[in-house]
């Protein structure tokens, strides 16, 4: 799961950062609204983290530019502006949630795994379609209930896969989800299939049937 991190305090921005990839997520940064704007415009996101005092504006204008280009992801308001009106008007704007400077990183990450859980898994901790079961807080995958040993990216690609079933998946979008602006910087899309390759594999060994297609020339797709 990919969270851009739009805040100007670098030093909370990387310690957010830090706590998360340890729950597994990839974080971006954007320092200002120009940066904030450039990164809105060019990737997708699973969750946004929003300061409202932004160098170059208020960081409501970054909430209304996210809802004009209708973006799927959520939005959590991080601000030390902490008066009922600012909250109310982030809210009324579209945010998701609203938490007040100062906080507790194991709260950030709580109402990050539940507004992801809800907006992608209709509130589900554990995912079930046949035989094929995905606990959300272990992070772990059985078929017939038995442990599917999946690696990061792994658990990762299944994961988007299944938040976006039924939808063909471009190459450049997994890259993009697995590696974030990095992926600009990349000749080629080798590593993406290896993953895809060794996910398919474990799945089907395990007895898992075969839900994930190959689109020949335009991406993936998981088929239910």
């Amino acid at each position: 799961m990919k969270i851009l991190i739009i805040e100007d305090e670098r030093s909370l921005a990387q310690s957010i950062s830090t706590y998360l990839a340890d729950e597994q997520y990839l974080c971006e940064f954007a320092v200002n609204m120009n940066e904030a704007y450039e990164k809105v415009d060019l990737y997708e996101y699973d969750c946004i983290l929003l300061d409202l005092m932004l160098a170059g504006g208020d960081g409501l204008k970054v909430l209304e530019e996210i809802k004009s280009q209708n973006k799927q992801c959520g939005v959590i308001i991080i601000s030390a502006r902490d008066s009922v009106d600012d909250k109310i008007s982030g809210l009324r704007l579209g945010a998701d949630d609203y938490l007040a400077k100062p906080f507790h990183l194991s709260e950030l990450a709580a109402r990050i795994y539940s507004l992801i859980r809800r907006r992608n898994f209709g509130n589900d901790d554990v995912i079930h379609f046949d035989d094929v079961q995905i606990n959300l807080q272990g992070k772990s995958v059985t078929i017939a209930n038995h442990p599917v040993p999946l690696t990061r990216k792994e658990y990762d690609l299944l994961l988007y896969f299944i938040s976006n079933k039924n939808k063909v998946i471009s190459k450049n979008a997994l890259a993009e989800h697995l590696s974030g602006d990095m992926a600009d910087a990349l000749d080629n899309f080798n590593y993406i299939y290896v993953h895809i390759k060794n996910l398919k594999r474990k799945l089907t060994e395990a007895g898992c049937d075969n839900y994930l297609k190959t689109m020949y020339g335009t991406g993936y797709k998981w088929e239910m």
